[in-house]
């Protein structure tokens, strides 16, 4: 009776009062459901994001090669080195551009003032975050022998800027963000060599060094913050396609354009090795090599081709997961919602393990206790393990720490009242 009432209603036929509220009221539950089945697939893409990240770090701590040589260097390393590298480049981009387009459903819910706050207060929380919690996660140091800015402080400075341009209208966002994507690598030129403070703003915004203006402490900027607001810009942007006013078909149509798009231009401005990348492509002794070159691009700071890399197929995947469903996704899933914790986690978690290895193998568990990056420590020279070692220890923790993040989200769900959840 209902499904022949939504009939009549959607051909202009009079029906009566009450079934007009049970057609609303179905209308809006059928929104709500489709609303969530969006959002759903954003989490897929951070769990499936996630879970590569563990790889990289994991190969951090215990791959023997990572104190030799860096993997992307084509004169030393090999294709699945290199590969095992690259494959979490994906990673960072990810996380920014999806920040920025769950930054624009919350918009939906508090408004623009109401999102600003969020955004100002999240950023800052999340820089605080970087610069203890984080960098005792790295670096097992309580003197802070080294001061780290890395990506978790990027997105937090960035979803501070997002704070003030979330006002802006909707087109001037989107110009600004292409803008500082397509032109930011016209600043590569530009560096300061002095250790002031102005050097300081400048490593933060586009420059990757050091500074020493503690004695025996080191303060690192890692992720320059341009054009990374600029990714999260974009992604704001891209969040009014997970909206009720966007069918299915149609969002996919603009996923599968964009990143489609994306790839193009990324093989086309790369072809020119001209711009977009400090990091050219040279000629290799084979096909592989000449392949691992060509997409060989910077990340520090993310360079133009970099991103065209790693959004394009990025927009293909969210086009994709929308439909995922089973079992499998399911399990992704648990950690795509509850990323944050799950980075926070799974850091202690290897940096815990490469200590026991390093006591284990004769280098002691203080050796793990650094005051540098943990493949740059002198003291741990001919430590490490084998590429295989570190696949199968990355899936043993994604595997073990499955459990815990399944709790945390279930506790997440039962307790939404408390602010301090949406944070972490």
């Amino acid at each position: 009776m209902v499904y022949k009432a939504f009939i009549l209603y959607q051909q202009g036929i009079f029906v009566s009062t009450k079934f007009q509220k049970i057609i609303l009221f179905f209308t809006i539950k059928m929104e709500t459901i489709q609303q969530n089945r969006r959002i759903e697939s954003i989490d897929l893409l951070r769990g499936i994001v996630i879970i590569i990240m563990t790889l990289d770090h994991v190969r951090d701590f215990f791959h023997a090669d990572a104190y030799l040589f860096d993997p992307t260097d084509l004169s030393k390393t090999n294709p699945l080195l290199f590969l095992t590298r690259i494959i979490t480049h994906y990673c960072a981009p990810i996380f920014i551009f999806l920040a920025g387009t769950s930054a624009y459903q919350v918009g939906q819910k508090k408004g623009i003032s109401g999102l600003s706050s969020y955004l100002l207060k999240r950023g800052i929380w999340l820089i605080i975050l970087e610069l203890t919690v984080m960098n005792i996660a790295w670096f097992f140091n309580p003197n802070f022998g080294i001061i780290s800015f890395q990506v978790i402080g990027a997105i937090g400075l960035s979803m501070v800027w997002l704070s003030a341009i979330v006002y802006l209208p909707m087109p001037w966002i989107i110009a600004g963000s292409l803008i500082m994507i397509f032109g930011h690598n016209l600043l590569d030129g530009i560096t300061i060599k002095e250790d002031n403070f102005l050097a300081f703003i400048w490593s933060l915004i586009h420059q990757q060094r050091m500074f020493n203006w503690i004695p025996d402490h080191v303060i690192y900027i890692g992720y320059p913050v341009v054009p990374w607001v600029g990714v999260m810009a974009l992604g704001y942007a891209f969040g009014v396609i997970y909206t009720a006013k966007f069918k299915a078909e149609e969002r996919r149509k603009i996923l599968l354009t964009y990143g489609w798009l994306s790839i193009v231009l990324f093989i086309i401005i790369r072809s020119t090795n001209l711009y977009g990348d400090a990091r050219l492509w040279d000629t290799q002794a084979s096909g592989i090599n000449l392949l691992l070159s060509f997409i060989n691009v910077s990340k520090y700071p993310p360079s133009l081709l970099y991103i065209l890399l790693t959004i394009g197929p990025a927009l293909l995947l969210l086009a994709f997961l929308e439909n995922a469903k089973g079992v499998f996704w399911n399990k992704i899933l648990v950690y795509g919602k509850v990323s944050m914790f799950y980075y926070i986690l799974h850091i202690y978690v290897i940096h815990t393990l490469a200590m026991l290895a390093a006591s284990l193998t004769g280098f002691g568990a203080d050796a793990m206790v650094l005051d540098t990056w943990v493949y740059m420590s002198p003291r741990l020279q001919g430590y490490g393990f084998s590429l295989s070692f570190v696949y199968l220890l990355w899936i043993v923790i994604v595997v073990a720490t499955y459990p815990i993040c399944r709790w945390y989200g279930a506790y997440k769900n039962r307790h939404q009242g408390y602010w301090w959840l949406s944070y972490v």
